[in-house]
């Protein structure tokens, strides 16, 4: 049982009052966490006002080094992260695996934009005047982070605000603050100075507490918040009665489109991906894979017997692919998701069955718009099926949800794939292959309920920098007055 402490300003902080994260399959508590208050939100806030100065005016060469040093020290931690995560979250020692690589990526990148925070100049009306406009970074950056991926996710709240001079307050979820807690161990390993990286967990009754306290902060001057639309509203709306910008990656529910001529084993392989890595738990998973009626039997033929290859069990016993539901809550209202929609016609053609927090890879066959189970984000391993008549069919269905995460489109006409990819309404769409795709590099984000703002790369840049507008008068300049 690990006991968790806040990093505030270089220091372990301890709190009297604390809770407890316990391991989804046997219940046993497996880490106890410092909670914080609404005082030790402002300590940490006022910390990196503090440090703020300092880092902002830090070369990007020396930005550069320890990013890179805290992406190397990231991957030597790799045994820490896969324990930490497999107790807390229930993770498969792959899935944590690729979460800490994945992490370092988003700090190497990170630490290549460090050269890339440039401006422009801006030719000017007014004789001798040259005038530029330059960025400059915003201040202390509240990154809010989820269980789900927790290092993916935790390193990406705080990776490309650090690289472009500001200073961070991670929040930890409470159902992984041990996890996020390492993140904080392993950038004070890789040398930034103390106040620069702070991370605060708190219990779950606290958390709109706490989220509000750090908001309002009057050093706080970003957030980025990467979890569920209901919580992301929040976010959104107590950031703007602050008239701070928030950078929002919300939920999804994913279409995966397969129309007739598509290389069906190709579709299924991604489909399987998408829909049961990391139990389904994954905003981009593929949530609906709306496919062309006349190749529709063959392909849920298909995919079925993909589902019912997938071995679901304890990831800490076996080396089963699946692991449990981050709850047995969770795996019980997916169920009652899959016995309303047999019960208005649907058909289980795989899984469907649950066991305390495990769950089957579960594929439901003949879903229609009147099942509750067609336009909610499940987040569990469950892809339902729905049959169209042709493309047209098929783009309607796709944008048929209040989300707009990412897509895919499978056919061997790339020409036909492209211009269906073009009508759905995602901030990402893949041309043959899977809707789980995530490189440093590029910039993520979705349109509609699946947030605004892009994490990622150049397009990260403008998110945590102010734009200034600054001149220099060369030569004399005459005032009318």
């Amino acid at each position: 049982m690990e006991q968790v402490s806040l990093l505030i300003n270089g220091e372990d902080v301890f709190t009297l009052s604390v809770f407890e994260r316990c391991q989804p399959l046997s219940g046993e508590v497996v880490s106890v966490s410092a909670a914080a208050d609404a005082q030790h939100a402002r300590d940490a806030a006022d910390a990196a006002a503090h440090a703020f100065p300092l880092w902002a005016a830090t070369l990007p060469g020396e930005r550069r080094a320890k990013l890179l040093a805290a992406a190397d020290c990231l991957i030597c931690h790799m045994p820490d992260f896969v324990t930490t995560m497999m107790a807390e979250t229930g993770a498969t020692a792959q899935w944590a695996e690729f979460n800490v690589r994945v992490a370092a990526d988003n700090l190497r990148e990170a630490a290549s934009m460090t050269t890339q925070i440039g401006g422009d100049h801006i030719p000017s009306n007014v004789p001798g005047n040259f005038a530029v406009a330059v960025r400059k970074p915003a201040g202390v950056v509240l990154g809010i982070a989820p269980w789900n991926a927790p290092v993916i996710l935790g390193v990406r709240a705080i990776a490309m605000p650090l690289a472009c001079g500001n200073t961070i307050i991670l929040k930890a979820s409470e159902l992984c603050p041990a996890t996020h807690r390492l993140i904080g161990r392993v950038m004070q390993e890789a040398g930034f100075a103390p106040g620069v990286v702070n991370v605060i967990s708190h219990d779950r009754a606290d958390a709109a507490a706490i989220v509000q306290t750090l908001i309002e902060h009057p050093a706080v001057r970003r957030v980025n918040f990467t979890g569920s639309t209901r919580v992301g509203r929040i976010v959104a709306e107590t950031a703007a009665r602050q008239l701070k910008p928030a950078l929002l990656e919300l939920g999804g529910n994913n279409p995966l489109v397969v129309l007739e001529d598509a290389d069906l084993d190709a579709a299924v392989d991604a489909a399987a991906f998408g829909a049961f890595m990391n139990q389904g738990q994954i905003c981009m998973s593929t949530g609906r894979v709306v496919v062309a009626e006349a190749i529709a039997d063959e392909f849920v033929e298909k995919f079925a017997a993909r589902a019912r290859s997938v071995k679901c069990g304890d990831p800490r016993k076996t080396d089963a692919l699946m692991g449990p539901l981050v709850s047995r809550d969770a795996a019980a209202r997916i169920d009652g998701l899959i016995r309303d929609a047999t019960n208005r016609g649907a058909r289980v053609a795989a899984g469907g069955e649950h066991d305390g927090a495990l769950m089957q890879a579960t594929v439901i066959d003949r879903v229609t718009p009147d099942m509750p189970i067609y336009s909610e984000e499940l987040f569990g391993p469950v892809a339902t099926v729905v049959r169209v008549s042709n493309d047209d069919d098929a783009v309607r269905v796709a944008n048929d949800t209040e989300y707009g995460l990412s897509a895919a489109v499978f056919s061997r006409d790339i020409c036909r794939a492209l211009a269906v990819a073009d009508r759905i309404d995602t901030g990402i769409c893949h041309i043959n292959s899977s809707t789980v795709h995530d490189e440093a590099q590029m910039p993520f984000g979705g349109v509609k309920a699946s947030g605004y703002g892009r994490f990622g790369g150049k397009e990260a840049i403008a998110e945590f920098t102010d734009v200034r507008w600054l001149t220099v008068q060369t030569s004399p300049r005459r005032y009318p007055i």
